[in-house]
């Protein structure tokens, strides 16, 4: 089985943190296990500013936020933004589509509705993260 090019959204892997067995945390282990999860720097210093922020200490130990970073790194493929994209509602989703069309991604989990309102954007796929697990690649 080839394994599909994805995006995922912040507020995925943010998501996921609280509840090992929620939707998006098994959105998450999917990618991880089973595809190939897309970056730029910029989005990955977005996702690692998060993890690292001390807002989230009383909700989830640091170690487990690094733990994730960890088991991540290994599945990140690191695009390099050669075309801007300029689309969103919300310019900082920009960043998400720019990783999306310059990776040649398959599709876009988040649950962000501003990039949801976008579905299709340019052929690409952009599902909440319940719509990802069911999907068939």
């Amino acid at each position: 089985m080839a394994r599909e090019r994805v995006v995922l959204d912040t507020n995925v892997f943010l998501s996921g943190l609280f509840s090992s067995t929620s939707t998006p945390a098994r959105a998450v282990e999917r990618a991880v296990r089973e595809d190939r999860i897309l970056v730029s720097t910029e989005t990955l210093r977005e996702l690692a500013e998060q993890l690292l922020s001390p807002k989230f200490d009383r909700y989830v130990p640091s170690e487990r936020r690094l733990a994730l970073l960890d088991r991540l790194a290994p599945n990140l493929e690191v695009v390099e933004i050669v075309q801007q994209v300029r689309a969103s509602r919300d310019p900082k989703d920009d960043a998400f589509l720019e990783v999306a069309v310059n990776g040649s991604a398959d599709l876009i989990v988040t649950g962000d509705r501003d990039l949801i309102a976008l579905h299709p954007f340019r052929g690409i796929d952009i599902v909440r993260p319940a719509d990802y697990l069911v999907r068939k690649p």
